[in-house]
């Protein structure tokens, strides 16, 4: 079976599939990382249902974020610790919407050091802990929509639809660097993964609810 489950903030992905695995007793894979501070949908198969999630895994992804201009970190998150500031320049003389719309179409992304990718069998954050940073091959990405749209006066929100492997936290420090400033995500929420949406996530007590009956 494959289940929609919700990921709150502050657990990470590996913990829910472990919650999930002493319910069911049966093996349980999910179809893609949420970063711990991140929430939203995380799609479980268990069982036999676990080969489904190779297909799940490559469908798009929606997201909306909020971004806190002016501060880079090391981990591109809140989580991270401050390592440059700049000024932010008057948003409100920016057009976000062409802004966004210089953004829509296909880029190579590179992985940030601070992520669940393994390179040579290894999660690149065991490595930019030990403040080892290593060449990582760009990938391409396809951002298929994007909206921004003043938050606060030092903060942007953002909506996106991308293809799978897109690193949010990658295009938020670009969005902000086409501004002419710095910039790191203080939220982030994904909202769908192909049909599967949050409005329709189980939380892991409903989950078990639904399981056991």
């Amino acid at each position: 079976m494959i289940y929609n489950l919700y990921k709150p903030k502050n657990y990470t992905s590996f913990s829910i599939v472990k919650q999930v695995k002493k319910i069911t007793s049966e093996k349980v894979g999910h179809s893609g990382t949420l970063d711990p501070f991140a929430d939203g949908v995380l799609i479980l198969g268990i069982g036999k249902s676990t080969k489904k999630l190779s297909e799940i895994i490559e469908y798009d992804k929606r997201y909306r974020g909020l971004i806190k201009l002016g501060k880079k970190t090391d981990t591109k998150d809140l989580t991270g610790t401050v390592i440059e500031k700049k000024d932010i320049p008057e948003i409100k003389d920016i057009d976000l919407d062409a802004l966004a719309k210089s953004f829509i179409g296909k880029h190579m992304q590179k992985p940030p050091m601070y992520s669940a990718k393994k390179i040579n069998g290894v999660r690149l954050y065991k490595l930019a802990r030990k403040n080892i940073s290593i060449d990582r091959n760009p990938k391409e990405i396809e951002i298929k929509d994007l909206h921004c749209s003043l938050h606060d006066q030092d903060m942007l929100s953002i909506e996106v639809k991308c293809s799978s492997g897109t690193y949010i936290r990658v295009l938020a420090e670009d969005i902000c660097s086409q501004i002419g400033t710095l910039g790191h995500l203080v939220e982030l929420t994904r909202t769908k993964v192909g049909p599967f949406e949050i409005k329709e996530s189980l939380t892991v007590e409903k989950f078990e609810e639904k399981w056991k009956s």
